[in-house]
This record gives C-alpha cells, sequence and structure tokens, in this order.
C-alpha cells in the first residue's frame, strides 16, 4: 500500500511532469493507493473556489479516504516528534508528522516530493 502525499497529487492534478507523478502513474490498481483525510484537506484547502474543489474530489472519487489520525496515533506522533528532535531533526508541519507516523504504523510506502516509493524509515 502507498500513501500518496499532497504534494504529488497537485502536482498530478495540474499535470506536472514530476519523478513522483512518474511513479504514481505506474501504479496500475487503485486500491493499492492511500488518500489520507489529512492529504485530502491539504489539497482542498489550495482550491480556487466550491467549484474547483467538487471538481477535485470528483476527480479523487475513484480512491477511498481513510482516517489517518487516532488518540493512539497521535501518541506516537508526539513521540516520534521527540525522537527525530533529539537527532537533529525537527518536522515543523505536523501533518507531515502525522503522515509519516501513519506509514511507519501500517507499514506503509509513501510517495512525496522527498520519498518515491519506498518504506518510511523506522525511528
Amino acid at each position: 500500500m502507498i500513501v500518496v502525499d499532497s504534494s504529488v497529487w497537485i502536482s498530478r492534478l495540474h499535470d506536472f511532469d514530476t519523478p513522483e507523478t512518474r511513479e504514481l502513474d505506474k501504479i496500475d490498481d487503485y486500491d493499492d493507493i492511500i488518500l489520507g483525510d489529512i492529504v485530502l484537506l491539504e489539497i482542498l484547502r489550495g482550491a480556487r473556489n466550491d467549484r474547483n474543489a467538487a471538481n477535485i474530489r470528483r476527480v479523487l472519487g475513484k480512491y477511498g479516504v481513510v482516517s489517518m489520525l487516532s488518540p493512539d496515533l497521535a501518541v506516537k506522533a508526539a513521540r516520534n516528534y521527540r525522537i527525530l528532535r533529539e537527532h537533529g531533526r525537527t518536522v515543523s508541519k505536523t501533518p507531515d508528522l502525522i503522515i509519516g507516523t501513519f506509514c511507519i504504523e501500517h507499514g506503509y510506502s509513501l510517495c512525496s516530493e522527498t520519498t518515491i516509493i519506498c518504506p518510511w524509515p523506522s525511528i
């Protein structure tokens, strides 16, 4: 299973050709792609208006949306933040921390601007 981050979806929606969108295009089975609710929020917040947002939802409608945050995952994400900070890496965006922890906890791969279809490293 592959979680696709908002940056990749936004590039795909704008028909940008990037290494990440090419990897996304290689995935044949839509059921292998996970669209997280937090990712959907990030995508839709950039919509120009309600009509544009409705079009985006229509395009992404073939992918099931999954909830990415639970109380248990929130605790684990906060712990991951502290561990990363201790190692000199500060994750400045909470959604990225949630998405990364979600991938770790479920053993999913992540396709984002900085990670192309590879397992998230263990912390």
